[in-house]
């Protein structure tokens, strides 16, 4: 069987990926609530849905990258 991922939208990923680049030592991987606080104070945003999908994104991207760096 076939395991689709995630789509995201461009945005999304664009903003995240700059947070991490901007601010490695605020992120944390595999802990969704901090990295969702952290999201909070750097960005200026109204939009609950929006903040969770790039704190989600930032989580899901910084456990891969932890992952590659293991093998």
């Amino acid at each position: 069987m076939i395991t689709l991922g995630n789509i995201r939208q461009t945005h999304i990923k664009n903003t995240a990926i700059e947070l991490v680049k901007l601010f490695p030592d605020r992120f944390v991987p595999r802990n969704f609530e901090h990295n969702k606080a952290a999201v909070q104070d750097l960005v200026e945003m109204n939009n609950k849905t929006l903040r969770n999908k790039i704190a989600g994104y930032v989580t899901r991207y910084l456990s891969n990258r932890a992952k590659s760096k293991e093998n």
